[in-house]
C-alpha cells in the first residue's frame, strides 16, 4: 500500500476496529525500526475504532522469535489478530536468508493451521535507510498497513 502511494496511508475505507483485541508480537532486535513499526500499527489501530487497552504489546528477543510469540498469542484465545512486526537488515553473511526465510514459513504456517489471521509485517531491506523509510518515512509506515490488514480479516 504505502509503497504504491509513497505516503501516508488514507484510512477513508478501512474497516472500524471497534470491539476487536490485537496483539503485536515485536521484535526488540532494530528496536529503533520496529519501534516505529509498532508506534504506526497502534496510532492505526485506534484511529479508526479499537479502545487503547484492547492492543497488547508481546516483545520478543528477534524477528526468529516472532513465530512463537505469535503463535502463544494466538493460541491464548484473546485476540481476533495478532500482528508479527519485525526488521531484518542485509548483512555480510547469509543470516539474513535464513532468518527472513524461516519467518515467513513460520507466520505462513500459522496462518494455515491456526484459527486466526497472523499478519505479517517483517521488513526485509538492504540496509538501515530503507527500514527507516518504511517504518514512518518517507514509504510510510508497514506498521500502519498491517493495522489495516488485521481488521480487514477481522470482518466477516
Amino acid at each position: 500500500m504505502a509503497t504504491a502511494q509513497r505516503g501516508k496511508l488514507n484510512l477513508d475505507s478501512a474497516p472500524s476496529a471497534q470491539g476487536l483485541h490485537i496483539a503485536l508480537v515485536v521484535s526488540e532486535w532494530n528496536n529503533d525500526i520496529t519501534g516505529g513499526l509498532r508506534d504506526g500499527a497502534v496510532d492505526t489501530l485506534i484511529q479508526i475504532g479499537i479502545e487503547p487497552d484492547h492492543v497488547t504489546i508481546r516483545p520478543v528477543p528477534g524477528s526468529f522469535e516472532l513465530i512463537h510469540g505469535c503463535k502463544v498469542a494466538a493460541e491464548s484465545g484473546q485476540y481476533d489478530a495478532v500482528i508479527a512486526i519485525g526488521s531484518v537488515i542485509q548483512g555480510e553473511t547469509a543470516h539474513f536468508e535464513f532468518v527472513c526465510s524461516g519467518v515467513t514459513q513460520g507466520i505462513a504456517l500459522l496462518n494455515a493451521t491456526g484459527n486466526i489471521p497472523v499478519i505479517f509485517c517483517l521488513l526485509t531491506d538492504d540496509n538501515r535507510e530503507q527500514s527507516i523509510a518504511r517504518s514512518g518515512g518517507s514509504m510510510g509506515n508497514k506498521g500502519s498497513e498491517a493495522a489495516v490488514a488485521a481488521v480487514k480479516m477481522c470482518q466477516p
